[in-house]
């Protein structure tokens, strides 16, 4: 399957257009899940999001029931806007805040992503059994990597893989709403406000991808 993946995003890499009046859109607020596996097949979280777009916010809070060690109380507040987040442990309800240095994530096409061609995944002449995709692609400066979004008509990403030095990721979402379904998710948690932002150590990058690395 990840095999199959892999092929099929280098021949969207490699495929040519000429339509150069395409413009990276932007996502609508959502809220839904989102998954993320390596191209091992090995799942490094699953959770729920909560996306607000014109605020350029961010809530992911994995899912501790799902059967995987390496995700178990991720909880990611993110201002890009801003450039900071938070890693927060609502459990014990305490949290880090942090310097955000890349504003990269898989749920917006960045302004500078070069429209690569539009797919059709399934079958475009069966009703309900095809969906039409354009793919997006672009260089990660930070990590000397790259990256292809698949995004709906409707500018809803529904699967982004990052290709890194050291290794690759899939991000892809489900079970998408349009809308904000709990505000409260975007605001600093009272037992958070306050806190000084922590030194970053020499020659580490904070980002929402390099949460999962």
């Amino acid at each position: 399957m990840y095999a199959a993946v892999t092929l099929f995003v280098f021949m969207c890499l490699t495929a040519t257009t000429h339509a150069d009046h395409h413009q990276p859109c932007h996502s609508p607020n959502m809220t839904g899940f989102m998954s993320v596996t390596n191209l091992k097949g090995e799942v490094k979280a699953y959770g729920a999001f909560t996306y607000d777009s014109m605020g350029k916010k961010l809530r992911f809070r994995s899912n501790e029931s799902y059967p995987t060690n390496t995700s178990v109380g991720l909880e990611l507040l993110m201002f890009f806007d801003e450039g900071i987040f938070y890693e927060i442990d609502s459990k014990n309800q305490s949290c880090e805040k942090k310097t955000l240095h890349c504003t990269l994530h898989p749920l917006d096409i960045p302004d500078d992503a070069t429209f690569n061609v539009m797919v059709n995944s399934g079958s475009p002449t069966i009703e309900g059994e095809g969906l039409k995709v354009n793919v997006w692609t672009g260089s990660m400066a930070d990590s000397k990597g790259h990256y292809s979004m698949f995004v709906t008509m409707g500018c809803l990403p529904v699967t982004t893989v990052y290709f890194c030095e050291s290794t690759s990721f899939i991000f892809s979402t489900m079970d998408v709403e349009l809308e904000i379904k709990d505000p409260d998710l975007l605001v600093v948690p009272s037992y958070c406000l306050g806190l000084p932002v922590e030194e970053t150590p020499e020659g580490t990058v904070n980002s929402f991808l390099n949460e999962f690395m």
